[in-house]
């Protein structure tokens, strides 16, 4: 499949390289055709996975005579199943998203994650499906696996702008509840909410089986709050705006964020949740061949 060549989120050369490594799922999938993954079902792979006691009706190609001669029991040996998954691209294109210091906007940053990993869940006959949510879910597209699917994907992205407030809380409840079979969901997003209930829609994702992973995507201006003069903060999401001088407020400042990001991540780790927390000036190439090496790392184990 040739990687298109007319996008500013795309770039062939990152595609081609990362095409070596495999997104794997974390536990077990139920796919409707043979793929790559572990599948939560048994199935006839040359994975061994356990022995279970012979029943009637049982087909005895799989009983197992050497285990039968030793302990005269009848014995059936199961194999792990492989199938394909499916994954959910949640984008945040809320007005947030379009913050952008001397590196791009977070937006723009969450745009080439999600197409180059559309196109590699693709590129593997996995199915894709994508999810652009503000206030509301603005665009959505159900996974599939065909090139006809993946351009639908990059056209959409390609059309997407951040606007209006977020309800990320809400969008992921609701996705827990819609997504039917266990899937992948990846979701983009700075995440500018209260950590209990993003904790809380983060714990029913995985209550529902779902393999979650978040991009955490925050510009470095955000942390390190380094003005040096007065100057007036809007908010990009409502009407409110302020006039502080950064000296005053920027410890107080920083002791808030720490203990947010703190929050968030130890809610993560509690729940089972792949969390990344990615800084936009960070190259992303390198950002995904992380992401995909440690989940091939924990599906080999």
């Amino acid at each position: 499949m040739a990687a298109p060549t007319d996008r500013d989120f795309l770039d062939s050369a990152v595609l081609s390289r990362l095409s070596r490594l495999t997104i794997s799922a974390r536990m077990p999938m139920i796919g409707s055709v043979t793929g790559i993954h572990r599948s939560a079902t048994r199935g006839s792979s040359v994975e061994f996975a356990e022995y279970r006691k012979y029943v009637p009706g049982d087909d005895v190609r799989s009983l197992d005579w050497r285990v039968y001669a030793r302990s005269d029991r009848f014995y059936m040996k199961e194999f792990e199943a492989d199938t394909n998954l499916r994954c959910h691209l949640v984008l945040d294109c809320s007005a947030s998203m379009s913050f952008a210091g001397a590196h791009g906007s977070k937006f723009d940053y969450a745009r080439k994650l999600a197409a180059t990993l559309a196109y590699l869940l693709v590129h593997q006959g996995d199915a894709v499906g994508l999810i652009g949510f503000s206030d509301r879910t603005v665009q959505e597209l159900p996974p599939r696996h065909t090139p006809s699917h993946l351009k639908n994907i990059f056209d959409i992205l390609a059309a997407l702008e951040p606007a209006g407030s977020t309800e990320a809380v809400k969008t992921i409840h609701n996705l827990a509840e819609k997504i039917r079979q266990r899937a992948l969901v990846i979701i983009f997003s700075d995440f500018f909410t209260e950590v209990g209930p993003l904790l809380d829609c983060f714990q029913h994702m995985r209550f529902r089986k779902h393999d979650l992973a978040v991009f955490h995507l925050l510009d470095r201006q955000e942390l390190e709050f380094e003005f040096d003069r007065p100057i007036r903060f809007s908010d990009l999401e409502s009407s409110f705006a302020m006039v502080t001088d950064p000296s005053v407020v920027r410890a107080g400042y920083r002791r808030e964020v720490d203990q947010y990001l703190s929050s968030i991540q130890r809610g993560c780790e509690e729940f089972g949740v792949d969390y990344h927390r990615v800084l936009v000036n960070a190259d992303y190439e390198k950002v995904l061949a992380g992401f995909l090496l440690q989940r091939m790392r924990r599906a080999a184990v």
